[in-house]
């Protein structure tokens, strides 16, 4: 958790970046991220000066020594000698030397190139407009410490939330604490192969290596399970540069050395290599999309033919998966009642061909201000022999957050997203619970193969067998199968009623009576 302090300083950074006029959030964060990088490879390098020093052996150079051919010192790249230059000469070294290097990494090889971050450096671009304000971020990062890992990974998701709050650029952000939420149900595992095939700031990723860390504490004391952990566990996929930069970074300073996060349009033709590769999948991948037939794979076509993105993404899905792998993923509420031939075949594979664990309502609001679009999480399993028997239902309708516009926090941090042992007490009280159900959308998630299949469907949470699903032409949309109740009213005895009025009667009649002898 951030400090306050940390907090007050990564706003300065931000606010001198809008004051120093730019004010496009991507292209603030990108340019954080590049300082962020160069600091981290002066790290590097002092480490590995330090460790020659003590073994008596050449440096590892990370940042090349020597003379560049205007006869410049490299070593000037390092963070800790640029930034004591004067402004201007900062500002020339960036320009003239530091970017050229880092777009020249994937190229030039060492240790620097190696890392999963330089691998999309070859468009990298220096768009901080002045000297003044280039020194003053750097004086202002400088002031930040990087050196435990929770901090940075909390400092860069800090940053990234702050393009969720920046309007349209918010598609790039999936709330943290429905990405908790979706990973606690799927449980990651150390032997997982985990894939997000439309990644973007990789937050689903990142929050599975932090499940990982906090689940498996030994885990990376295992030398096979840590190769696993930093080489091949974590996948990700993009066709913006910019945020294949930002969702690499995200992942380095969460602790992941060498993550798969690469250049790829996922729907695309000649995307086929990885079928199932995965055992896990999260993602909340593009809506409301289209693609021309030309350009999408065909054997995405076969599974079904549509060119809706939200279909196609989950024929990737399928066909991404190991036999036996599992999903999590937020599809818009179209994908569960969509009356097109493809959506209801879509359905029809997902309950009779694989295995269909859960539908989970997300509250209208979960996506604003960005997006106020109806989703939902499915939950599913591919087995390629049925197996779905009861699929789980549960009508979230509060995600702890305000459902307008401004998404304002509805109760204390401590009692907000997955947290279920607050303040000595085991779970939520009822009234907390109307303003946060995660915690029991997953406690019921835990249940559902037991108690659950006993709650009538007029609860929050039920399960509906699949041949009612089948009888319904496997419309998965929850309203199709909730009960309301209805408010019982006491009806009181005829003889009663008529009692009641004929006294009412009597009393309207001596009424008139002392009327009329009033008026006499």
């Amino acid at each position: 958790m951030l400090t306050g302090d940390l907090r007050n300083k990564v706003d300065q950074v931000w606010n001198a970046f809008w004051s120093g006029g730019i004010a496009n959030p991507i292209e603030v964060i990108e340019q954080i991220t590049y300082l962020l990088f160069l600091r981290a490879l002066d790290s590097d390098q002092t480490r590995e000066d330090n460790k020659a020093l003590r073994l008596k052996t050449a440096p590892v150079r990370i940042i090349p020594t020597g003379l560049d051919p205007n006869g410049r010192p490299l070593e000037d790249m390092r963070w800790s000698r640029f930034k004591n230059m004067a402004p201007a000469e900062m500002f020339d070294v960036l320009s003239n030397q530091v970017f050229p290097f880092l777009r020249g990494l994937q190229m030039s090889g060492g240790p620097a190139a190696e890392t999963a971050f330089a691998h999309h450096m070859r468009d990298a671009r220096f768009t901080i407009p002045t000297p003044g304000l280039l020194a003053k971020v750097v004086d202002l990062l400088d002031t930040i410490p990087l050196d435990d890992r929770d901090t940075k990974g909390d400092l860069y998701e800090y940053m990234l939330g702050k393009i969720a709050s920046a309007g349209q650029n918010g598609q790039f952000r999936t709330p943290r604490h429905i990405i908790d939420l979706m990973v606690a149900l799927t449980a990651p595992t150390p032997q997982d192969t985990i894939c997000d095939p439309a990644s973007g700031t990789c937050g689903f990723l990142v929050a599975a290596g932090e499940y990982l860390r906090r689940t498996y504490p030994d885990m990376l004391r295992v030398p096979a399970q840590n190769t696993h952990f930093h080489h091949g566990m974590f996948h990700g996929y993009d066709f913006d540069n910019t945020m294949l930069r930002i969702g690499s970074m995200n992942m380095v300073l969460h602790g992941v050395e060498h993550p798969a996060i690469e250049y790829r349009d996922s729907l695309a033709e000649g995307a086929a290599g990885d079928a199932e590769a995965y055992s896990l999948i999260l993602a909340n991948p593009p809506f409301a999309g289209s693609l021309d037939y030309e350009n999408t794979a065909k054997d995405l076509q076969q599974t079904v033919k549509t060119k809706k993105t939200e279909l196609l993404f989950l024929a990737l899905f399928l066909r991404l998966l190991k036999t036996g792998g599992r999903a999590a993923v937020i599809v818009p509420d179209g994908v569960l009642f969509g009356s097109s031939k493809a959506h209801k075949e879509l359905r029809r594979k997902l309950v009779e061909e694989q295995k269909l664990d859960a539908v989970i309502s997300l509250p209208g609001g979960v996506f604003k201000p960005y997006a106020g679009v109806s989703t939902a999480i499915l939950l599913f399993t591919k087995t390629m022999s049925g197996g779905t028997d009861n699929v789980w239902f549960y009508d979230m309708q509060a995600d702890g957050w305000s459902l307008d516009d401004k998404r304002q926090p509805l109760l204390d941090a401590s009692l907000l997203g997955l947290q279920r042992f607050t303040g000595g007490r085991s779970q939520l009280s009822e009234s907390e619970h109307t303003k946060n159900n995660l915690p029991d959308v997953l406690e019921r998630w835990g249940q559902r193969s037991g108690s659950e299949r006993e709650r009538p469907r007029t609860a929050q949470s039920f399960c509906v067998p699949k041949a009612d699903i089948e009888a319904n032409g496997y419309d998965l949309s929850i309203n199709r199968y909730k009960e309301v109740v209805h408010e019982q009213v006491q009806h009181r005895a005829p003889g009663e009623i008529l009692a009641e009025l004929r006294a009412l009667e009597d009393e309207i009649a001596r009424g008139m009576d002392s009327l009329e002898g009033m008026l006499k």
